[in-house]
């Protein structure tokens, strides 16, 4: 998020909370009376399926609007839960809406940043629409630049929308065939 926003946002009547890793921070079907803006740590934005799974829908770390959306929703349409230990300044979605009916300019970067998140959705949608999870982490990939690290794998599975298990063999299946790789390099040059 933009800077200026972030100033518009932090200069609005606010509660500061810490959530633990964990804790839900609202749950879907709740009243939208607040709006997160997570300070420190890492909140998931998360729907759950009618067979237990989960999907990332929004990783939302510093300077990230939890469900933005929800400014102009009455009820979160999804679960967010603390991904680690999380501070968020809660802001009253009200003094919120006010602020965007009232300041062409946060709302003009208001809506920027919502079609940045419309694009990101987008990539999303694709990446779950193929297939096997060796296209869909290729396609995460190719987003992020670079591997996930070892510790995000269960955060990265839920984002791709696989289980931790299937992303954990197609990463092992990657560092066998890079082992091969080297291997076969190595003897060539022997």
């Amino acid at each position: 998020m933009i800077e200026i926003m972030l100033d518009y946002l932090r200069s609005l009547p606010h509660s500061m909370r810490t959530f633990r890793k964990g804790q839900y921070l609202f749950h879907q079907g709740d009243p939208v009376d607040l709006m997160f803006l997570v300070e420190n740590g890492e909140a998931l934005l998360l729907r759950r399926h009618r067979d237990g799974s989960l999907v990332v829908l929004q990783r939302a770390t510093s300077g990230a609007v939890l469900a933005e959306a929800s400014l102009f929703s009455s009820v979160y349409h999804c679960d967010a839960i603390a991904n680690t230990r999380v501070v968020v300044r809660l802001i009253l979605r009200i003094k919120m809406k006010e602020l965007f009916e009232t300041n062409v300019t946060f709302a003009s970067n208001w809506a920027s940043h919502l079609a940045d998140e419309v694009r990101h959705a987008r990539l999303r949608a694709e990446i779950l629409s193929l297939k096997t999870v060796s296209e869909r982490l290729n396609a995460w990939i190719a987003n992020a630049g670079c591997l996930p690290t070892k510790g995000s794998w269960k955060a990265t599975a839920q984002e791709i929308g696989t289980s931790a298990e299937a992303l954990y063999r197609e990463m092992a299946r990657r560092k066998r065939f890079s082992r091969g790789l080297k291997t076969q390099s190595t003897s060539r040059q022997l």
